[in-house]
């Protein structure tokens, strides 16, 4: 009887398994997810052979998983409109990259044109920084006075727009979420 049953299931499994629907593509005109094993271009996708249902791929979202924003001393003129600070309470990461924007004000002492710096901290939910920026990057070979002038420009400049206006919604979507900021000086300081 047991073998029977075991018979039974093994004739019927396979055919429910092919009867689950395809995958769902949900980026306009792009490759479908595959296997490894395939051998055309896939989709990347993340899933477990433990969830219920399709992989979904990955999309590709206008800002990534990690929030990252580069803020030029001289904005070009196509993107004067990005360095304005808004007239309301922070609602979109649009509204929060604006403000940071606004907020930067380079050094005026020890300052070298084509000078690099990334720094990375979070926000709480009051709009308030949790700990000091944290410096990833800086441009090689710039001498310590000027990475300290640097430094110093970027904390006092975050400083000066703290804490931020959020709103309940956005403040809490961005409360211990990494923010990564890179500034470049792009001044001409004939130097």
């Amino acid at each position: 009887m047991w073998r029977g049953i075991l018979v039974f299931l093994l004739l019927v499994l396979p055919s429910a398994v092919d009867a689950r629907p395809r995958q769902i593509n949900p980026i306009p005109f792009a490759h479908e997810p595959c296997s490894v094993l395939d051998g055309r271009p896939c989709t990347p996708y993340y899933c477990s052979p433990l969830e219920p249902g399709p992989c979904i791929p990955e999309i590709d979202y206008p800002y990534g998983q990690n929030l990252q924003l580069t803020i030029q001393s001289v904005p070009p003129e196509a993107d004067r409109a990005k360095y304005q600070k808004p007239d309301h309470d922070l609602d979109t990461i649009g509204d929060l990259f604006a403000e940071l924007r606004s907020c930067w004000s380079p050094p005026s002492e020890n300052a070298r044109g084509g000078t690099q710096m990334s720094v990375r901290f979070s926000f709480n939910r009051n709009g308030g920084l949790i700990g000091p920026p944290r410096l990833t990057y800086a441009t090689a070979g710039i001498p310590a006075d000027t990475r300290t002038a640097y430094l110093d420009a970027i904390k006092s400049s975050l400083n000066a727009c703290l804490p931020l206006k959020f709103t309940d919604g956005l403040g809490g979507a961005l409360a211990g979420r990494p923010i990564a900021i890179r500034y470049v000086d792009n001044r001409d300081l004939g130097k």
